[in-house]
């Protein structure tokens, strides 16, 4: 019996050969890189809101316990964000993982968050703002702990940069072949017309 499987399945891979979807190579102009303490950060912060809220107080011995530790540090490891020519992604995520892409075209403003617990950690906040956002603040994401945050900023800027001018042009280019089109399209209905007069007459 084993056999037959077997054999049924070599040639159904004989048959069926699997098939390998090409997708079109991503060029990444710039992978951000995370600062450690985003751990400690993640860390101190739960602990700070289970002691002041009631229905945390008894989690914070389960937290302390070792369980901060290992979400903080699962947090941190799976961390992603880069800026590919066209987009800027981020993955981040526990339990549940969360993916964003936002067209750099859409980028409207990029400002840094601070606050006390930040500031103690040395770690800043890159706010994004985007065109037709659902949320009132039109923020889309949140990156925290960048390291070198102004110099990523720079990047993702310029690179927007460059999607916009290259948009542009391709407008403009597009409107100036449409117009050389109608205008051509006028000239035959011109000539068309001077030879329906000349044989009229």
């Amino acid at each position: 019996m084993t056999c037959f499987f077997l054999t049924f399945f070599c040639l159904k891979l004989r048959f069926y050969p699997s098939t390998t979807i090409m997708k079109p190579e991503t060029i990444i102009i710039q992978q951000a890189t995370f600062n450690e303490k985003i751990r400690k950060y993640i860390f101190w912060v739960v602990t700070f809101y289970l002691f002041i809220s009631v229905a945390g107080i008894p989690f914070i011995i389960i937290w302390l316990a070792g369980m901060g530790q290992i979400i903080s540090r699962r947090y941190y490891e799976r961390l992603e964000c880069q800026l590919t020519e066209t987009h800027l992604e981020f993955k981040k995520g526990v339990m549940f993982r969360v993916e964003k892409t936002i067209p750099l075209e859409n980028i409207q403003d990029l400002t840094f968050l601070d606050n006390p617990f930040l500031r103690w950690f040395d770690l800043r906040i890159l706010k994004i703002e985007t065109a037709g956002s659902s949320n009132p603040q039109g923020s889309d994401m949140k990156l925290i702990g960048i390291v070198d945050t102004p110099v990523f900023k720079e990047k993702v800027l310029e690179q927007r940069s460059i999607i916009r001018n290259k948009n542009l042009a391709e407008a403009q280019g597009s409107t100036s072949g449409g117009t050389d089109e109608s205008v051509e399209l006028l000239r035959e209905i011109r000539d068309l017309l001077k030879t329906m007069k000349n044989k009229l007459h």
